[in-house]
């Protein structure tokens, strides 16, 4: 308390002592280190420029580590395509439609569920059975 009381009364002492001149000297050195402050934190290579940077870093990292695993898995495919014959079989059967010779390929259309459920009400009411 008794050094916060002296503190008080020296930097009141410090402050009425001063002349006009020291006065201007003291705003002066206040108004620069105002002005090295400003520009550490706020300017082009400032903390906040610094702080965005390293945002955008963290970004670009998490890409690449996305970009890389899907470069495995595209590395694994060409592996596997260059060496597993029955994968390419199973690609070409699924994508185009391929079969192998002397097998038949049956294809069955699906049929709407409204309307089949409706057509099938009105079949049995137009042909009843025998």
């Amino acid at each position: 308390m008794i050094l916060i009381d002296y503190f008080k009364l020296s930097f009141g002492v410090i402050i009425l002592s001063l002349t006009k001149t020291g006065f201007l000297k003291l705003t002066l050195l206040i108004l620069f280190f105002g002005l090295i402050v400003g520009w550490l934190g706020f300017g082009e290579r400032g903390f906040v420029h610094l702080h965005k940077m390293e945002k955008e870093r963290d970004v670009y990292l998490d890409r690449i580590g996305r970009l890389e695993v899907e470069k495995q898995s595209l590395l694994d495919e060409i592996k596997r395509l260059q060496t597993d014959k029955e994968h390419i079989e199973s690609i070409a059967r699924r994508e185009w439609g391929l079969i192998k010779d002397n097998e038949i390929l049956y294809r069955f259309e699906r049929e709407r569920e409204d309307s089949s459920s409706s057509q099938t009400a009105e079949n049995k009411s137009r042909n009843p059975p025998h």
